[in-house]
């Protein structure tokens, strides 16, 4: 039997081709073994696979019999998702954001279908699209922004409220008929929509929505938005207007003014009248690099979304970039069943900033002339420009995270200790700064004023050994020749099975600037055997902790990390010797760990 990794990379060869095709009979793909072994491989390795939902399924457990029991409620019909668990994070403006968890079993089935729809859609998905998508990101669609809205007047920062919470089931069922015409498939997808949340040990019915946190909720989103990225691209060739290019009568002027005076230094010799001219002309020079060249009076659009925040850049007045607003409206109102948030949705002169994934973006109105290719140049005029928001991002992030405090007496900041952190070990306070550090540093890598993170780099610094100081109830200095590893370097020293090793904080200059390049997301991978290594393990029928061959069940036992494990017990032994976080096991000995020996 040809493996279903196979399959899925023919489906999405022929979805790239043939981007009208219909697909058919996806359901049967559900039915195979092979793809939940590959869907499981990709689950048990998060730190979320060991979360329970509404009951206590977890990644511990699978088996053939597990897969065999999955594809037989599938087969009959009689498979019924249960409700996720509905829980809270914090986001960063201080409100709350409702997850929803699945149980393992809906994870691993919204596993295998969003292997099946990513296999149809990702060939037909925007390029302007970044959001949940392999080989794309943030800093993707942050490049891409730096190249293409070059020269932009205008943009239109786009909101949309709740979209995940949001979503019309009917319009996106609708949307999927379009590609996809098999029943049993979409009636399992409403399934999953429709399941409902438990919250407070009460049941709560779904008619809106794809809860954040499920497997399927991304690439649904996606399908959803899709439609508004269509929309945006015709919106772009009705309003796009390509004009010859002109130069402005200023311009015009000047270099009128230049050319005369240039015939008048060539007749004259030598001489005060000479000088005269020759001084207008280069004031004439002076003042041709400050005037605008290019008479800017096409129009044209530009646009780049991840999830649902989106950013238009508009060449053409205010009132054009109005009538893109009122076009998004309707569309997002009468097609999406949606709202576009009219306080949030901003129309911004591309002089100011506009903030989109965190940074503050705008277009330079540089008139600085430089060298270039033997010419000279405005080569910084009509760039885009990163920057961090400092403010905003930086300081709200040390504030919330007590890593600086404000003096009373000047209002400056200082940093200070972390009290929630002196319960760690000296490894675990530098590895957590260090951490909080690179994921900062790196994220924020494309800004223009990057190097300003050098104050950022320091506080964080001396709050770490402020902590550590604290901990050891000693001083800063005592605490720096301690671990003095050379010249203005500090670090813990640790032993690992290679040897011993040493770990610092690392510098903000230390991060690597890596070149995000927007690529088409590789293809799924087809393995050379149907049988994944986990599969093999299970089919093998020889229990990993005490050999045994002839139980009537083999069970993977999964665990979340690693480098919790104690070692007390012969099973942490096996574990952390061979470096896994699965261990197939006999039905018994399986029972025995959980059980205790």
């Amino acid at each position: 039997m040809k493996p279903t990794t196979e399959i899925l990379n023919k489906l999405q060869e022929n979805s790239r081709k043939n981007n009208d095709e219909i697909f058919t009979r996806l359901y049967r793909y559900l039915l195979r073994t092979d793809i939940y072994y590959i869907a499981y491989k990709h689950l048990y390795t998060n730190n979320g696979a060991g979360t329970k939902g509404v009951n206590e399924d977890t990644a511990d457990g699978f088996s053939e019999e597990y897969v065999n029991k999955i594809i037989k409620a599938l087969k009959n019909g009689t498979y019924q998702p249960k409700p996720v668990r509905r829980t809270y994070i914090k986001k960063s403006n201080g409100k709350m954001r409702p997850l929803g968890l699945p149980t393992f079993t809906d994870k691993l089935i919204q596993e295998v279908i969003r292997m099946i729809l990513e296999a149809v859609y990702e060939p037909i998905f925007s390029n302007y699209s970044h959001g949940f998508r392999r080989g794309r990101s943030c800093h993707t669609a942050l490049t891409q922004l730096k190249k293409e809205f070059i020269g932009a007047r205008w943009f239109v920062e786009g909101d949309i409220k709740g979209c995940f919470d949001n979503i019309n089931h009917k319009v996106l069922i609708q949307t999927l008929n379009k590609k996809i015409k098999d029943v049993r498939l979409l009636q399992l997808i409403q399934k999953f929509l429709k399941s409902g949340y438990m919250e407070n040990w009460k049941y709560n019915s779904t008619y809106s929505g794809c809860p954040q946190g499920g497997i399927l909720s991304p690439i649904l989103a996606n399908i959803y938005l899709n439609e508004l990225d269509k929309f945006v691209e015709k919106l772009k060739i009705s309003f796009d207007k390509r004009t010859p290019y002109k130069t402005t009568p200023e311009y015009n002027a000047i270099q009128r003014k230049r050319a005369n005076l240039s015939k008048k230094i060539n007749r004259r010799s030598e001489g005060a009248e000479r000088e005269i001219f020759i001084e207008e002309y280069k004031k004439l020079t002076k003042e041709m690099y400050k005037t605008p060249a290019k008479l800017c009076d096409d129009k044209k659009i530009k646009y780049v979304r991840y999830a649902d925040d989106f950013l238009i850049a508009v060449n053409g007045c205010k009132k054009d970039c109005e009538w893109i607003k009122s076009q998004l409206t309707e569309f997002i109102s009468q097609e999406l069943k949606m709202e576009l948030s009219q306080e949030k949705t901003l129309i911004t002169h591309s002089s100011n900033y506009a903030r989109f994934l965190g940074y503050d973006i705008r277009v330079r109105r540089d008139q600085q002339v430089k060298p270039w290719k033997n010419v000279k140049q405005r080569t910084m005029n009509n760039t885009v420009e990163l920057l961090i928001p400092f403010s905003d991002k930086i300081e709200k992030f040390l504030f919330s995270n007590n890593i600086v405090k404000q003096r009373k007496d000047n209002g400056k900041i200082e940093p200070c200790k972390r009290n929630t952190l002196l319960r760690l070990s000296d490894l675990e306070i530098v590895s957590t700064y260090d951490a909080e550090l690179r994921g900062i540093c790196n994220y924020y890598s494309l800004a223009s004023n990057y190097r300003n993170l050098n104050y950022f780099s320091y506080l964080m610094e001396y709050s770490c050994l402020k902590t550590l100081a604290t901990k050891h109830r000693t001083k800063i200095s005592k605490i720096y020749d301690k671990f003095r590893t050379g010249a203005k370097r500090w670090g813990i020293p640790y032993e690992t099975k290679s040897g011993k090793k040493v770990k610092h904080l690392t510098k903000f200059n230390e991060i690597k600037k890596e070149n995000f390049i927007d690529e088409i997301p590789r293809e799924i991978v087809i393995y050379a055997s149907s049988k994944t290594t986990l599969e093999a393990r299970l089919k093998a029928k020889s229990c990993e902790l005490c050999g045994s061959t002839d139980s009537k069940k083999y069970e993977v036992h999964h665990i979340n990390k690693v480098k919790n494990l104690k070692g007390k017990e012969l099973w942490e032994q096996v574990m952390i010797a061979k470096r896994r976080k699965t261990m197939v096991v006999c039905y018994e000995c399986h029972k025995k760990i959980h059980n205790g020996f």
